[in-house]
């Protein structure tokens, strides 16, 4: 893979997010750990922020083998969901007011469940969040014929990423990010984060609609369904994207 472009001056510094949770339905599942972080040029962290909430529901087995929290251990070493929430978004809001972009991986679901979570607990949510760059949609976007999954895993591994301990929310968050840079070092991108910004809304409507056709075509979607592809904040009724 060549990585022989000057990475941008607005990715010199960016934000990272990431949320490990209760389940993959943005609108009835809570967050369990999260991380907000800020990278340099080189992707060292050189600010960063991690949570342990108590959902106040149960952790289903399924999510607790993927991220390794269970109920217990969130009941008894956990933070008020409350507090957890509304330190999540005000960290991610400064960082916003500040300009800075920040790096989600799959963003219309951690600022799409966010966003419910706020509403949930009656706390001011993040108003039309961006700059966010989303190494998902860029990379199926710029190297869209690539065959293979795109899970953060096999994406960080195709851009030579290290990735240790997948599915924690610090992990996952600074691996996106070096992702993003990685990605900006192989592929010409925008001029400003703004800009991808606005590209990646396109992008990723464009996605969910080819994805639509695909899975009608295979049976996996009837044939008046389809995926939403609003980003970065899904409305609460669109299906899984």
């Amino acid at each position: 893979m060549a990585s022989d472009l000057e990475l941008p001056a607005w990715l010199s510094r960016i934000g990272v997010f990431d949320l490990e949770t209760t389940g993959v339905d943005v609108t009835s599942d809570r967050i369990v750990t999260a991380h907000v972080g800020v990278l340099d040029a080189k992707g060292r962290e050189i600010a960063a922020r991690s949570w342990l909430a108590d959902p106040g529901i149960p952790i289903p087995d399924g999510a607790a083998a993927v991220h390794g929290i269970s109920t217990e251990k969130a009941r008894s070493e956990g933070r008020i969901a409350r507090e957890v929430v509304a330190e999540v978004t005000e960290s991610l809001r400064a960082l916003f007011t500040q300009g800075m972009p920040v790096v989600a991986y799959n963003a219309s679901y951690d600022f799409s469940l966010l966003t419910h979570e706020c509403l949930r607990h009656g706390i001011p949510p993040l108003e039309s969040p961006g700059p966010v760059i989303d190494p998902h949609v860029i990379d199926k976007a710029v190297d869209r014929y690539r065959k293979g999954k795109r899970t953060l895993e096999v994406v960080a591994e195709h851009y030579a990423v290290r990735l240790d301990g997948a599915h924690e929310a610090a992990a996952d968050a600074i691996a996106a990010g070096r992702v993003a840079q990685a990605i900006a070092r192989s592929f010409p991108l925008a001029a400003s984060a703004h800009e991808l910004h606005t590209q990646q809304i396109g992008w990723a409507r464009t996605q969910a609609e080819s994805l639509t056709e695909y899975f009608i075509r295979i049976g996996r979607l009837d044939a008046e369904d389809t995926l939403d592809g609003t980003w970065p904040v899904r409305p609460s009724d669109a299906a899984p994207f």
